[in-house]
C-alpha cells in the first residue's frame, strides 16, 4: 500500500497544473480529522495516510505519496444540516438575520459542535436534538448533501490550549512573581485569571 505522510496545505507552492492533473481523494468529515486512515484514490490506489496527530485534512489540501505523486483532498458531500436565518416577519417580532444566525453560532459552540460558518449560513452534522433547538430559536433548518469543512476551533484549540496553558501556568510559578510587583498587580495581565 503506497504510504502518505506530508499533507501540503491548499496546495502551496505547488504548479496549479500539477495540481488539476493529481488523482483526487475524496473523504468525508470523519476521515479529515483522523491523522490515520486508509482510502482509495480516483484512479483507484490504496494509500495509507499517517500525518501528524491533530492534523486537519481540508478539501483542496494536496498529499504527498512516498513515490511522489500528487493527490487532490476533495471534500465529499455528506448530510449536513443547513441553518439559515429565518427572514419572516410574521411571528409578531421582526428578525435580524445577522444577529439570529450569530447567536445560533454562540449556542453551537457552547456545545463544541463542530460549524462550518458561512456569511448567510451554517452547516452542523445531522442531530435532531440540536434541529429541534435551532428551529425554536427561529431558524431554518434543511438536510442537504454537502462538503462539510468546519472551522477548527474546537479541534485546534485542543491542541493550542494545551501549549497556551503551559505558558500560563509559568508566570504563576512562585518564583516569577518577584517580576511582577513592580507593575503593581492590577496591571498584571493575568490578575484578571483568578476570579
Amino acid at each position: 500500500m503506497l504510504q502518505v505522510s506530508k499533507l501540503i496545505p491548499q496546495a502551496r507552492g505547488l504548479a496549479p497544473v500539477l495540481v488539476r492533473r493529481a488523482a483526487t481523494l475524496t473523504l468525508d468529515w470523519d476521515v479529515r480529522q483522523k491523522s490515520r486512515f486508509d482510502a482509495e484514490t480516483s484512479d483507484g490506489r490504496r494509500v495509507g495516510v499517517f500525518l501528524p496527530r491533530g492534523t486537519l485534512v481540508r478539501g483542496g489540501d494536496v498529499l504527498l505519496t512516498q513515490d511522489g505523486s500528487l493527490l487532490r483532498v476533495v471534500a465529499a458531500p455528506q448530510p449536513v444540516l443547513r441553518i439559515t436565518a429565518c427572514t419572516d416577519h410574521h411571528h409578531g417580532h421582526s428578525h435580524d438575520p445577522a444577529f439570529d444566525l450569530m447567536r445560533a453560532a454562540y449556542h453551537l459552540g457552547n456545545r463544541h459542535v463542530p460549524i462550518e460558518l458561512k456569511p448567510d449560513h451554517l452547516k452542523i452534522e445531522p442531530d435532531h436534538v440540536l434541529a429541534d433547538l435551532l428551529r425554536a430559536m427561529h431558524l431554518n433548518v434543511v438536510e442537504v448533501s454537502e462538503s462539510f469543512e468546519p472551522e477548527g476551533g474546537a479541534y485546534a484549540a485542543g491542541h493550542a490550549h494545551g501549549t497556551g496553558d503551559a505558558s500560563h501556568s509559568h508566570a504563576h510559578d512562585p518564583g516569577d512573581h518577584g517580576h511582577d510587583h513592580g507593575h503593581g498587580r492590577g496591571h498584571h495581565p493575568h490578575a484578571h485569571d483568578h476570579g
